[in-house]
C-alpha cells in the first residue's frame, strides 16, 4: 500500500516537472533563431529597395539622354536651316547696294518705291529670325571679340583704341547662345610713327 502511494507521488511529481518545463523561458539559441527571421526579411527588403532605386535612376538617366538627343537633333536641323537662310538676307542687302549705285536706275522715278519694298521684305525676314532666337551681332565701335568676330583687315586710326571695330564687312548672327556666323569686320590699329631722319646725316654729294 505504501509502495503504491509512493509510486503515485513520483508520477505526480514527474507530471508537475513536465508541466513546469513547458513554461520555461526560451533558450538563447531559440531567441537567436527568432531574430534571424526578421533580420533576413529586413535585408531582403533593403536589397529590393536598392534595386528599385537604381532602376528608377537608370530610367531617369535614359529619359534625360533621350530628351537631349531630341533637342540636339532639332537644334542641329534649325541651325543648318538658319545658316542657309542668311544667304537670302545677304542677297537682299547686296541688291539694295547695287541698285543705289546703278547710274541708270538712279534716274528711275520708281526707284524709291522699289527700295522701300526691298526694305519691307528685309525687315520681315529679320523679324522672323528674331522670333526664332536669331539675332544680329553688334559690331561698330565694339571691342573685337574672336568668339564673335573675324578680322578681315586693319585700318590705321589714331583716335580709336586698337582692336575697335571700324567697319562691318558682313553681318554676323547668333542663334540662342550659339554662334551661327561670325561677323566679318575691319579693326583699328595704331598709326605707325615715322622714324625721324638723323639730322647729322651727311648729304650725298
Amino acid at each position: 500500500m505504501d509502495k503504491d502511494k509512493h509510486k503515485e507521488k513520483e508520477h505526480s511529481d514527474e507530471n508537475v516537472e513536465k508541466s513546469h518545463s513547458a513554461f520555461k523561458q526560451p533558450s538563447k539559441d531559440n531567441l537567436e533563431k527568432d531574430k534571424e527571421i526578421p533580420k533576413s526579411l529586413e535585408e531582403k527588403l533593403k536589397e529590393s529597395e536598392d534595386k528599385l532605386l537604381r532602376s528608377l535612376a537608370e530610367i531617369e538617366n535614359q529619359r534625360r539622354r533621350f530628351e537631349k538627343e531630341i533637342k540636339d537633333a532639332f537644334e542641329f536641323g534649325s541651325f543648318n536651316f538658319a545658316k542657309e537662310s542668311l544667304a537670302i538676307l545677304d542677297n537682299l542687302h547686296r541688291a539694295k547696294l547695287a541698285i543705289k549705285n546703278d547710274e541708270v536706275l538712279k534716274k528711275n522715278q520708281d526707284l524709291d518705291k522699289f527700295l522701300e519694298n526691298i526694305n519691307i521684305i528685309e525687315k520681315d525676314l529679320i523679324n522672323i529670325f528674331e522670333r526664332n532666337r536669331i539675332k544680329k551681332i553688334d559690331t561698330l565701335d565694339k571691342k573685337f571679340d574672336p568668339n564673335l568676330h573675324q578680322a578681315m583687315s586693319e585700318i590705321e586710326d589714331g583716335n580709336k583704341e586698337t582692336g575697335t571695330i571700324l567697319q562691318e564687312i558682313q553681318s554676323g548672327y547668333m542663334i540662342g547662345e550659339r554662334l551661327l556666323r561670325p561677323a566679318l569686320v575691319a579693326v583699328a590699329k595704331k598709326k605707325e610713327e615715322k622714324k625721324e631722319e638723323n639730322k647729322g646725316k651727311k648729304e650725298d654729294n
